[in-house]
């Protein structure tokens, strides 16, 4: 079982860190003169590839590595409650006891202004998942953004592909996801289809929590983001499961995080649109298009709230871009401009929003200063 009394963990900075292991933090600290509580606690701590240190009571920072008021969470065991009665108040203090029955433990957690109070064996796996968060890092999540055809070719690979390279150039962590094992290869898109790294079938047997940090290393990096791309082998399924635990471990590495979406919504692509943020809904400015796209965002809808146009031209009579919007029924993101070779993958030419006062690097840097401002993310 585990409780909340107050949470939120400060927010941290989605920019790129100087190494792999930029903004990492050091592991928890546990007080506790309980030697099966400490065995167990132990036991979590290195599930979730943390290092903690071990007092019996209020550390100062001459006592060790971590003080009381420098420890990025802070474990307390119910048999040492008393004696942190004095203790300065600090967030990220959890209360962890084994007696469900009893009451007293939420006046004694008050007492010492911890944020959740939490009983083993129950409330293990939450505690496991929130020592992680202290082990990678973990502030504020990134900035996800879905793109989405309203219609086959309408330019939503290349959309992505230049809404991840604009966000990397500004100099966020940017991780581009495929969603779509039948689209080819957002690699081959980006010139990396031979670049070392895993691809999506690597990751077909997750389960549960993926480490955001090993995944981001394991994966290709092209044009100074990572890539989750779809491998030339058979495999054109991932569990929903794991798509859930991947784009979940991606998320906790802060930036932003694009990711291509195909057209159909299977299990797959549903655990995906769940995650999302903003969804940017690709539409050429045609009827019949419009008529397509207004299926997709049918669907999608069902599961996403933010679901915004992004309008392609050349116009066909009669329409703009607002036209667009209003006979979807969806807020206009913009905009795309057409580049000239964009809906083309040529051999050796530069990925789509490389160029930045090209009008496609113009329009991925505006859409992302609007919505980073609309989320609080990094500016």
């Amino acid at each position: 079982m585990a409780g909340n009394i107050t949470h939120d963990p400060p927010p941290a900075d989605g920019r790129r860190q100087g190494g792999p292991d930029g903004g990492r933090q050091s592991g928890p600290l546990i007080v506790t003169e309980d030697g099966e509580l400490l065995d167990d606690l132990l036991r979590l701590c290195a599930a979730a590839g943390a290092t903690p240190e071990v007092h019996h009571s209020v550390p100062t920072a001459a006592d060790g590595r971590v003080g009381w008021e420098s420890a990025p969470l802070v474990l307390v065991g119910d048999d040492a409650a008393r004696r942190l009665r004095g203790a300065v108040r600090r967030r990220g203090v959890v209360l962890v006891g084994r007696d469900q029955d009893d009451s007293g433990v939420w006046r004694r957690a008050v007492e010492i202004g911890a944020d959740h109070v939490l009983m083993l064996p129950d409330g293990e796996q939450w505690l496991v998942d929130r020592i992680a968060d202290v082990a990678e890092g973990v502030g504020r999540p990134a900035l996800t953004v879905g793109v989405i055809g309203g219609r086959g070719g309408a330019g939503a690979s290349t959309l992505a592909c230049a809404l991840a390279v604009t966000s990397a150039r500004e100099g966020l962590r940017s991780l581009l996801v495929d969603a779509d094992p039948l689209g080819g290869g957002l690699d081959v898109l980006l010139g990396g289809e031979t670049a070392e790294g895993l691809r999506w079938p690597a990751f077909a047997a997750s389960r549960g929590r993926v480490g955001g940090g090993a995944l981001e290393e394991s994966l290709p990096e092209l044009h100074s983001l990572r890539v989750l791309s779809w491998d030339r082998g058979d495999c054109v399924a991932v569990p929903p499961q794991a798509v859930r635990a991947v784009l979940a471990a991606a998320r906790r590495r802060g930036g932003t995080v694009v990711v291509d979406l195909p057209r159909r919504i299977d299990d797959g692509v549903a655990e995906v649109l769940a995650q999302l943020d903003v969804g940017l809904l690709v539409v050429p400015a045609e009827l019949r298009a419009v008529a397509a796209a207004g299926r997709v965002a049918s669907a999608v809808g069902m599961v996403l709230r933010d679901l915004r146009v992004a309008v392609r031209g050349p116009y066909a009579p009669g329409l703009d871009d607002r036209e667009v919007a209003s006979l979807l029924g969806l807020p206009l993101a913009g905009e795309v401009p057409v580049e000239s070779g964009l809906l083309r993958a040529t051999e050796g030419r530069q990925p789509p929003g490389a160029a930045p006062r090209a009008p496609l690097a113009r329009f991925c840097r505006q859409f992302w200063e609007r919505a980073l401002a609309e989320t609080g993310g990094v500016a």
